[in-house]
């Protein structure tokens, strides 16, 4: 590894009353004990060690009391360099409980708590890692290049367990999603597909029934007020210079609910746990990227170490934290080399930060059909117009919707034309798209009933559906318009450089129709959203300057091609993205 110095956790009854020794070439550079003398904490250099496997000795009074085998692991050739997503993958989230029951058997564990319950929308369904694997194929065949899983391992609370975010054990997968080498099965069969595991990971907060919790090894391993303090949510305190203290804590120490203690970034045992974890999932499952959850929650300085430690040792590795503002300037605070945040002498070493103001836009532009100053498609012009505040506008991350947000086809009240609005943009505009899992099928999901119904199941995913919208013959003809349509601009974009690589151009909206351009030297693509129920007419004379040379265009979407030199008619709420031809 670049780094080989490391921490070792050991853990047991009065474990610190005990000396420890080890094999050489491995040296114990130091020894922490704590108030709690159940833990020692070793630091291990570990840069002259072999592939083997090591002995830690504990010892009372000169005697053996206990030994523990360490293995020392061989790494996979060039991981330090590996490829990670960018903005020639779509990102699909799955909430794999929700996404298919691969393995019945493994629905209730004796291990953990919950049991499965289908009919409570908050409970567990089922859904696991071989229900994933199962249904690559299908993934593959949409145009899906990264899978963003929600979190899989352990979160044994005693109810609401199945979004994963109150961990248990951050080294140890959930048994009722599958197993360690579950997950690594899943990793190395989207590898051979070309696909790119992304794992969603979490340092702000664990769940309760984390030993390290119920036995901390120190006080302030966990942000302490004392006990049980909610965060007041408000992240503009991290940067505000005339915040009050008491309200910057009680954001970036204040717990996210009650059932979620707050880690304490700040104590250097966490901080050294969080980032050695971080680094071992990415060499354990061979990972192509992490999405941070909640991470303008966390000590602001202690997390531009953590993600900096983790980019230090993998140069190439994305990493996407969920800053969720609404502001573009405070959104670009967060992003590595961020000359807002320099303003402060703060740097977050975060490559990208997910794009909620067009999240924002998208939610309410395409059921504003008459354009104003303010109103229709206007909204999305102006998001890009505050590009120039972020570092690398090409690394944000673009979505209609996430597990959290209100499902966007229930927003459109399943409009099929507004759905193609929508995906045509967040497909052909800068940045990395992400889907949520069901949509490309018409999913729909009431947020104001709670959680449960944006997470509901995929058709299909469970044996006794009567419905398999994974398979065509299974779909029914709603679900297939809207799949088809999916399909065919993903496996488009798939082979687009210009989408992938180019820069963006756009011109101000006029009469709800906007007009944007991606290009590179070679490529360029024109697209034209008509956000007007009426028919339009525009003008190509005015586009000049991102036709250029071209001649036509020949539509993806609708597979008909276009004089660039006459004007071009675009029907109402609709697109057309057009390859542009000499």
């Amino acid at each position: 590894m670049h780094t080989s110095e490391i921490q070792i956790v050991f853990y047991g009854q009065n474990i610190s009353g005990l000396q420890i020794e080890t094999d050489s070439p491995l040296v114990i550079k130091s020894v922490l004990k704590t108030d709690n003398s159940n833990y020692i904490f070793a630091t291990v250099e570990t840069r002259n060690a072999a592939v083997a496997t090591y002995t830690f000795r504990f010892k009372k009074d000169g005697k053996i009391a206990q030994e523990i085998n360490y293995p020392i692991l061989k790494r996979e050739p060039d991981s330090r360099w590996r490829k990670s997503f960018d903005a020639s993958d779509v990102m699909y989230l799955i909430m794999p409980d929700r996404f298919a029951n691969g393995d019945s058997k493994n629905d209730e564990h004796a291990s953990t708590t919950e049991k499965p319950d289908r009919n409570n929308a908050g409970g567990r369904h089922g859904g696991d890692i071989q229900g994933i694997i199962n249904n690559l194929d299908y993934l593959e065949d949409l145009g899906v290049t990264a899978i963003w899983s929600t979190p899989l391992c352990e979160d044994n609370d005693g109810r609401y367990s199945y979004h994963g975010y109150a961990q248990s054990d951050v080294y140890k997968i959930d048994p009722r999603y599958g197993s360690n080498e579950d997950y690594k099965r899943l990793s190395a069969e989207m590898k051979k597909r070309g696909m790119k595991l992304i794992k969603d990971y979490v340092t702000n907060h664990w769940g309760l029934h984390h030993y390290m919790i119920k036995d901390m090894p120190t006080y302030d391993f966990i942000n302490q007020h004392p006990g049980f303090a909610q965060s007041n949510y408000r992240m503009t305190t991290q940067f505000d210079q005339n915040a009050s203290e008491l309200d910057t804590r009680k954001c970036m120490d204040g717990w996210f609910v009650r059932s979620m203690p707050d880690l304490n970034q700040r104590n250097p045992i966490m901080l050294q746990y969080l980032i050695q974890n971080a680094i071992w999932w990415i060499e354990y499952a061979d990972l192509g990227g992490y999405r941070v959850d909640t991470y303008s929650y966390n000590d602001k300085h202690a997390i531009a170490k953590w993600t900096k430690a983790i980019t230090d040792e993998y140069p190439h590795f994305n990493i996407v934290g969920e800053v969720w503002m609404h502001d573009q300037a405070q959104m670009a605070y967060w992003q590595k080399d961020s000359k807002i945040g320099a303003i402060q002498s703060y740097n977050s070493n975060l490559p990208s930060v997910m794009d909620f103001t067009l999240h924002d836009a998208i939610v309410e532009v395409f059921n504003e059909d008459k354009a104003s100053w303010d109103k229709g498609i206007i909204k999305v012009y102006e998001n890009f117009t505050n590009d120039f505040l972020y570092p690398d506008p090409m690394k944000l991350l673009v979505f209609t919707e996430n597990h959290d947000t209100r499902r966007i086809n229930e927003v459109y009240k399943n409009d099929f034309d507004k759905y193609r609005l929508a995906m045509t943009l967040i497909m052909t505009t800068r940045g990395i798209p992400q889907i949520y899992y069901g949509s490309e099928i018409g999913m729909e999901g009431d947020k104001s009933k709670g959680d449960g119904d944006i997470r509901r199941d995929f058709p299909g995913g469970w044996a006794a559906d009567s419905i398999n919208a994974f398979d065509a013959k299974g779909r029914t003809a709603e679900q297939e318009k809207f799949h088809a349509f999916t399909k065919k601009i993903m496996s488009w974009r798939k082979q687009s450089k210009a989408i992938h690589e180019g820069k963006l151009l756009h011109f101000l909206p006029d009469n709800n129709v906007y007009v944007y351009f991606r290009y590179t030297e070679s490529e360029t693509v024109m697209v034209v959203i008509n956000n007007n129920p009426e028919a339009q007419t525009i003008n190509t004379e005015r586009f000049a300057e991102g036709i250029k040379q071209f001649k036509t265009g020949k539509d993806i979407l609708g597979d008909q091609s276009f004089d660039l030199k006459k004007p071009i008619q675009v029907n109402g709420k609709s697109a057309l993205v057009m390859d542009l031809r000499k």
